[in-house]
């Protein structure tokens, strides 16, 4: 039997189409993702490449990601990626968690150092930063793993400079990395300036562009300022600015003492925000796969109808 095609061989053939999800907390989000005719069963029929599973700091819901993972598996529809943090980890349970994804068939890793707790200024573990992590695994797992690494467009928050930012892309990259998944970006010219400039770095590894699809303005807001500092184009935010919910689209509308609107109004700016932000996405992605990219890797949030409206629409699976 011939061995399944890895992400970058898949990547070397043509663009590369993929989902993201996560473990959810309950034995009823497990069901509803994973049971039979499940959210996993759903995404399937639009044969994503690769379905990657996110992983809490520190190992928090590493059970649950392994479920998931397994099942992606099992399926035998899709490649499985896990993420991996080095927060709260020390090499021993390091070793011992690769060695369980590794004899459950799960051989692709996006090696991370994590987002830190609140309140922490580093990961409480025996490694602090990605490029710690992917060395890690190549010295102690040779090549069994195809190992991602973020790539941050704008430039990783914490980090002093985008350029200082490059720079340790490029030891992730000298370090073993096989390619490169991107944090979120809505600032196409900042993307194009920063392809250009890993580039020039020598960076040569292929680019894998993750997306969240808009279709909330308050999880929209959320996404880009509570952990990322993304810019929001004009566009995005004259987007955001027409649909508003007065006088707080964070807030539970039910709840309001001094709302403004009534609960038909906030439906309907919800429903016409939903199709203009699927607009904003699939236009989005035209840009995207005509700046050089490897593959597009959606955000499916545990859901499915959202994303297979904008896989259909923008072209990404063919209909025909």
């Amino acid at each position: 039997m011939a061995k399944a095609k890895t992400v970058p061989q898949i990547m070397d053939e043509r663009m590369a189409f993929s989902f993201e999800v996560f473990p959810p907390k309950t034995d009823k989000g497990m069901e509803t993702l994973c049971g039979a005719g499940g959210v996993l069963d759903k995404l399937y029929t639009l044969n994503p490449d690769y379905i990657s599973c996110t992983y809490g700091a520190g190992g928090s819901n590493v059970g649950k990601n392994l479920e998931v993972l397994k099942n992606i598996k099992a399926s035998g529809k899709s490649v499985p990626i896990t993420h991996f943090t080095c927060v709260g980890n020390s090499k021993e349970q390091i070793r011992q968690q690769l060695d369980d994804y590794l004899a459950a068939g799960i051989d692709h890793i996006l090696a991370l150092r994590g987002d830190l707790p609140l309140g922490h200024t580093g990961t409480g573990g025996d490694l602090h930063y990605a490029t710690e992590l992917v060395k890690f695994i190549r010295q102690e797992l040779g090549d069994k793993f195809t190992i991602a690494v973020a790539g941050s467009p704008e430039g990783h928050i914490s980090c002093r400079s985008l350029d200082a930012d490059i720079g340790f892309l490029k030891q992730k990259q000298d370090e073993g990395a096989d390619f490169i998944m991107t944090q979120l970006c809505w600032d196409m010219d900042q993307f194009r300036y920063w392809v250009d400039a890993i580039r020039a770095a020598g960076i040569t590894l292929p680019i894998d562009v993750g997306i969240m699809p808009v279709l909330q303005a308050s999880s929209t807001i959320n996404m880009a300022l509570s952990r990322n500092g993304c810019v929001m184009p004009r566009a995005l935010s004259e987007l955001i600015s027409k649909y508003w919910i007065f006088p707080d689209p964070f807030s539970d509308q039910t709840a309001l003492k001094f709302r403004t609107e009534t609960d038909e109004s906030i439906a309907q700016k919800k429903a016409d925000f939903r199709k203009a932000g699927i607009e904003y996405t699939i236009k989005l992605i035209d840009e995207y796969r005509v700046a050089g990219i490897h593959g597009i890797h959606l955000y499916a949030l545990n859901k499915f109808d959202d994303v297979a409206e904008i896989v259909k629409l923008s072209g990404l699976v063919d209909l025909i």
